[in-house]
């Protein structure tokens, strides 16, 4: 398959959707990622001494999202607080879950890459960790739970 650009992507210029329109900035983000699960099996009269491999369930991993923390902003924080909607038989918890798009852009700020998460909610969340002698950006932490990664172009 021929490469469409001449040069790599780089990673650096992106953006996240949280929802309809609402967009949040953030620093990095990692685990988008994906695999599907391996079933063994092997029959007892089989001539092979080997077990046969088939595909099984596919597995996402958890998104992390990080960016800075701002006075004011709880932002993080009231969102985790929504799960407590989440529990069983409980007919509002759907709404908390949100759909999560994260665009890769180029330099004209169009996307690139997308990245849509299904079923998204805020399962963890990370406080800055605090250093007296440290001459850095204080960063807050969200880790994401989701129902499915879909990749597309554009």
């Amino acid at each position: 398959m021929a490469a469409k650009g001449d040069y790599p992507i780089p990673k650096f210029h992106f953006m996240v959707e949280w929802g309809d329109g609402f967009r949040v900035g953030f620093t990095e983000v990692s685990g988008l990622d994906f695999e599907t699960e391996v079933i063994e099996y092997r029959e007892g009269s089989s001539k092979k001494y080997n077990k046969s491999k088939q595909p099984g369930l596919t597995k996402y991993s958890d998104i992390t999202l990080k960016r800075g923390t701002f006075e004011g902003d709880l932002d993080f924080f009231n969102l985790w607080k929504e799960t407590v909607f989440f529990q069983e038989g409980n007919k509002t918890g759907s709404k908390y879950r949100r759909p999560i798009t994260i665009k890769l852009l180029n330099e004209n700020h169009e996307p690139i890459l997308v990245w849509k998460l299904e079923n998204a909610w805020p399962k963890k969340i990370q406080s800055t960790d605090l250093k007296a002698d440290a001459n850095e950006v204080a960063i807050e932490t969200m880790e994401i739970a989701h129902e499915g990664l879909t990749i597309s172009e554009k």
